[in-house]
């Protein structure tokens, strides 16, 4: 039952929904919005299925006031969204156009008169193209224009958010962007890669610092995609292909962020490739945060696998059987409660939030209904889950379902669905699925019970 879940999380415990800027403005061409990397990506032929791309997505640039409305309505305490780069600086630095911030003003505006706590990404990995041209991330210039950036938006709105997030999930904007190719800007290069990493964490601590030169109001952390790994087998092989695993997708990013400097490991494997004065860089990284996200969905289980292009040797292994979603990941809510313990356990953290949570679950609408139970009971049981790493000692002070409607899912285009309200792509309706209805009655309870 909804009440006994909404019971267990402490006092000033908060529940919003998330979304990103690309994934659902559209308007890709309107109002002097410049260019991204997405825009030219999705495209180019094959990089997308059904070569779908952002430049209607769900009009949310059109339709934002009505959306708010259906947040509200779902009784929200917080809305998390991303500012999009070239919608502020269509050249990633220089001229301002003032009808993006316009566009962000409303919607900050709209927020707080419904009462929707303002949580804003600066980086959403929409980068202008007009950066990506010019080096994008492998380049040290890219980092120094979006502390500019930061600046901007901090000198604009800093008086009205509650919270500015600089990166969502890095390790996808320089893993998959830049190693694997299966996200924008398509690259399949280790050294471009690591060059990308750290050219992020440098962008990171600039922006942290720029924000605070113009306002202290806005709470301050950034958003990782921290695995919880598990080897796919108990030879030795495996066990340590889980630790190299977890070493290169969580440790590059916490130990530089919130320790100092890369993991040791790290730096033997790749020191010589990593940019040139690197270590120079690593005081102005660690920037005291207020916050850090998490981004969570489904496990990481791998195994042995020398010779493969990521310096990890390790590759995903088949999920035990266990149930998935519609786009394939394994369901696993325990592992959520294992990652958040470990990493409490790891690293001096700040206060957590679950900045996005939730499940890929294709159920069309009938009749005007959309009945997915699949994500109610994903959502349920990772919200015990939650629960169960607070009763164990982890300070997490929020969640945030993704998303808060169904929108484009990246390489995936619009064949996935993740959204607590469904999205007629042709007559832009929206649904409150049923997900959305179990959602809103949680958060229901919570008030009662408070």
């Amino acid at each position: 039952m909804t009440s006994t879940l909404a019971s267990r999380f402490p006092p000033g415990f908060r529940f919003g929904a998330a979304t990103a800027a690309y994934q659902i403005e559209g308007a890709s061409g309107e109002d002097g919005r410049g260019p991204s990397i997405w825009d030219a990506f999705s495209a180019t032929p094959g990089k997308v299925v059904g070569g779908d791309t952002g430049e209607t997505a769900c009009d949310h640039y059109h339709r934002w006031a009505s959306d708010l409305d259906l947040a509200a309505s779902l009784g929200l305490d917080a809305y998390r969204f991303s500012i999009a780069w070239p919608r502020v600086l269509p050249a990633g630095r220089g001229s301002v156009e003032s009808r993006g911030l316009g566009f962000y003003e409303r919607l900050i505006d709209g927020c707080l008169e419904r009462g929707l706590q303002p949580f804003a990404t600066l980086y959403h990995w929409d980068l202008p193209l007009a950066l990506e041209k010019r080096g994008g991330w492998r380049s040290r210039d890219t980092a120094e224009a979006f502390g500019e950036y930061a600046a901007i938006v901090a000198a604009r709105f800093g008086d009205r958010l509650q919270s500015i997030a600089t990166f969502n999930e890095p390790w996808c904007s320089s893993v998959l962007g830049h190693l694997t190719g299966v996200h924008a800007p398509g690259h399949t290069d280790l050294d471009q890669t690591l060059a990308v990493i750290h050219h992020q964490h440098v962008a990171h601590g600039l922006a942290i610092r720029a924000i605070r030169a113009e306002t202290d109001v806005p709470a301050l952390g950034i958003v990782l995609n921290a695995q919880s790994v598990y080897p796919v087998s108990e030879r030795a092989q495996d066990v340590d292909a889980a630790r190299r695993h977890t070493l290169f997708h969580n440790d590059l990013w916490f130990q530089p962020l919130f320790a100092g400097g890369y993991p040791d490991e790290a730096l033997e494997a790749l020191g010589d490739r990593l940019p040139s004065g690197f270590r120079d860089d690593m005081a102005g990284i660690r920037e005291p945060l207020d916050w850090w996200g998490l981004n969570y969905y489904t496990p990481a289980r791998v195994e042995d696998a020398p010779g493969t292009n990521w310096p990890s040797s390790a590759t995903p292994a088949p999920a035990p059987l266990l149930p998935l979603t519609d786009i394939g990941w394994e369901i696993a809510p325990s592992t959520l409660t294992d990652c958040l313990i470990s990493l409490h356990e790891q690293w001096t953290l700040p206060p957590c939030w679950i900045t996005e949570n939730g499940c890929c679950d294709n159920t069309e609408a009938v009749e005007g209904a959309v009945d997915d139970g699949m994500r109610r009971d994903y959502l349920d049981a990772h919200l015990h889950a939650v629960a169960d790493a607070v009763d164990a000692g982890v300070d997490v002070r929020g969640y945030f379902a993704w998303s808060l409607m169904d929108n484009f899912e990246w390489a995936e285009g619009y064949t996935m669905r993740f959204g607590i309200v469904h999205v007629d792509y042709a007559t832009q309706a929206r649904t409150v699925k049923r997900s959305g209805r179990w959602y809103a009655d949680l958060i229901a309870a919570r008030r009662d019970g408070a």
